[in-house]
């Protein structure tokens, strides 16, 4: 009978070349871990991640080109079956929140030492969550209303697309997602907006200046 595959596969993303190198050091000292790739931007992750296909994306927030939060809704979409932690310095409750809505699976802050970022790594690769103690409690103080918050950078995509009277299908194509995605944000958009009519979602892109008359 042969094992089950132990080793986890990671691609680094942050555009510091003295913390990928930081990162990758300490993280070559475990056994049950492999990193396969760097990126020092968002879309240089997503580019890598088609033909590496990692296990876990750790993710830096701020970059140039594509930052962190907007390639994680991305890679949420796209490859959901890759896990994405995010390690930042960043720790208010704006960030937390917004990496959280767009699909991280986990908040690391930069200063914790390297064995929680492992642990960090193991956690969300098993399918869990985890959140370094710092994040934690500003998760602690959330209230019900933080939850929703306003149309993600993707959403807001759509919305536009969509207000512009391209189809579901166009949407996919331009985008290179699946019509089924498109039908599933198109679906959270009007919940969040509490719009039941692609007239009412155009008239709302334009009041909110997304779209000219």
């Amino acid at each position: 009978m042969t094992n089950k595959k132990t080793v986890i596969s990671v691609l680094l993303c942050d555009d510091h070349p003295l913390v990928r190198d930081g990162l990758r050091s300490c993280l070559e000292l475990y056994d049950n871990i492999e990193v396969i790739g760097e990126a020092t931007t968002g879309a240089e992750a997503l580019a890598k991640a088609e033909g590496l296909r990692p296990d876990v994306v750790l993710m830096d927030i701020n970059m140039p080109e594509l930052n962190g939060l907007d390639a994680t809704e991305i890679f949420a979409e796209k490859y959901p079956e890759i896990k994405l932690l995010i390690l930042s310095m960043h720790n208010n409750r704006e960030y937390i929140s917004s990496a959280l809505r767009y699909g991280a699976r986990g908040y690391v802050l930069k200063d914790v030492p390297s064995q929680e970022v492992v642990a960090a790594i193991e956690a969300v690769h098993l399918g869990g969550t985890y959140f370094s103690s710092g994040v934690s409690k500003i998760l602690m103080s959330y209230q019900d209303s933080d939850v929703e918050g306003p149309l993600t950078t993707r959403e807001q995509t759509i919305l536009l697309l969509l207000a512009e009277g391209k189809s579901n299908k166009h949407v996919a194509l331009e985008l290179d997602i699946s019509v089924r995605t498109v039908e599933t944000h198109r679906k959270n958009i009007k919940r969040k907006l509490d719009i039941s009519s692609t007239a009412g979602l155009t008239r709302y892109a334009i009041e909110n200046g997304l779209l000219s008359r």
